[in-house]
C-alpha cells in the first residue's frame, strides 16, 4: 500500500479494519445495510443530482450510482484529497468517471458547490467531526434545489459512553488505576471538552436542521444495549484504531503504561476482549429532512 500522510485516508484502509482483509469485508457488510437505509429515505430519483458529503471510500456515493438513472450524477465531496483518489480510481475503474465529480470541501464550507446545484445531500458519520454543525445545515440547503432533500446518519456517542468501569466495552474495575492511565493518553489525543463527537445528541441534529429552514423533519433513534460482544483476536484488537484522531490501541497502551503495567492490563482484558464478555452498546439516529422553502411552494401559499 502507497504511504499516505493523510489520517483519513489511512483509517479507513487500514485501522478500521486493523488490516485485516477478512474484517474488512466483515465491516463493509455491515455497512451496507445502513447505506441502503441513508439511499431508501432520499427518496431517489432517475436524474438527481446527489452530493454525498464526506464521502470517504465511497460507501454511499457507489450505491446511489447504482441507483439513480443514466442521466443522475453523483458528487463525491471529502475533505480528504487521498479519499477522493481513492473513490476516482474505483469510478474510472468501474467506468463511471462521466456520471461523477469530485470536490474537495468540508461539510461546514462546501466551497465549490454552488447554491441551489443538488437535489440531494447524504452523509454517513460525518458530523461526527464537525464542530460547526449548524454551518454544516446551513450549508446542505444551501446547495440544494427547492424541494430537495437530505438523508443522514450519525452515531450518537453521548449515549454510547459514560460508565466509568468499563473501557471500550470491558469491565476494568480489577484494574482501574492502570485504565485511568489509558483514558487520560486518550483525552489528551482527543480532549473531550472540545471533541465534536460527543457535544451533540439526536435532538441537537433536530434543532440544527429545524433552525437551517428545513421542513418534514424526521429522525429515528435506535439504541440498543446487549451484555455481549463480538469477540476479537487480541493482535487485531491491538492494531485497531476507535476512530481516525487516535493511533493505535496498541501504540497507545505502550506510550502510556509501563510494562508491569502492560502485562497486569493485558491478563485481565484479554480474555474478555477475545471471548467476547463486555458491554456493546449503540445509538444510531437517521434523519431525513427537505428544503422548506420547497415544501411551501409546492403546498402552495398559506390561505
Amino acid at each position: 500500500m502507497a504511504q499516505t500522510t493523510d489520517k483519513w485516508h489511512r483509517w479507513l484502509t487500514e485501522l478500521r479494519h486493523a488490516g485485516d482483509p477478512d474484517y474488512e469485508a466483515e465491516v463493509r457488510r455491515a455497512l451496507l445495510p445502513v447505506r441502503d437505509e441513508v439511499l431508501d429515505r432520499a427518496d431517489l430519483r432517475p436524474a438527481d443530482t446527489l452530493l454525498d458529503v464526506g464521502t470517504g471510500d465511497g460507501l454511499i456515493a457507489f450505491g446511489a450510482l447504482g441507483r439513480l438513472g443514466p442521466a443522475g450524477t453523483v458528487i463525491f465531496s471529502d475533505i480528504s484529497a487521498d479519499l477522493l483518489d481513492h473513490c476516482r480510481a474505483v469510478a474510472a475503474a468501474d467506468g463511471q468517471l462521466d456520471r461523477c465529480q469530485f470536490v474537495r470541501a468540508s461539510a461546514d464550507r462546501l466551497a465549490g458547490i454552488a447554491d441551489a446545484s443538488v437535489d440531494v445531500v447524504t452523509t454517513r458519520s460525518v458530523l461526527i467531526y464537525v464542530a460547526d454543525k449548524a454551518a454544516a445545515f446551513a450549508e446542505f440547503r444551501r446547495v440544494l434545489r427547492p424541494g430537495g432533500r437530505v438523508s443522514l446518519f450519525e452515531p450518537i456517542n453521548t449515549l454510547m459512553h459514560g460508565n466509568p468501569a468499563l473501557f471500550m466495552g470491558y469491565d476494568i474495575r480489577p484494574v482501574a488505576e492502570i485504565a485511568a492511565k489509558l483514558d487520560a493518553r486518550f483525552d489528551a489525543v482527543q480532549p473531550p471538552a472540545t471533541d465534536p463527537m460527543v457535544d451533540f445528541d439526536d435532538r441537537d441534529l433536530v434543532r440544527h436542521a429545524e433552525q437551517a429552514g428545513f421542513g418534514d423533519v424526521r429522525l429515528d433513534l435506535r439504541v440498543t444495549v446487549t451484555s455481549s460482544r463480538p469477540p476479537v483476536p487480541w493482535d487485531r484488537f491491538l492494531r485497531s484504531s476507535p476512530n481516525p484522531k487516535v493511533p493505535p490501541i496498541g501504540d497507545v497502551l505502550a506510550a502510556a503504561l509501563s510494562g508491569a503495567e502492560l502485562a497486569a492490563f493485558t491478563a485481565h482484558v484479554r480474555p474478555l476482549v477475545e471471548s467476547g464478555r463486555g458491554e456493546h452498546r449503540r445509538a444510531l439516529a437517521f434523519l431525513t429532512a427537505r428544503d422548506g422553502a420547497g415544501q411551501e411552494s409546492a403546498a402552495g401559499p398559506p390561505g
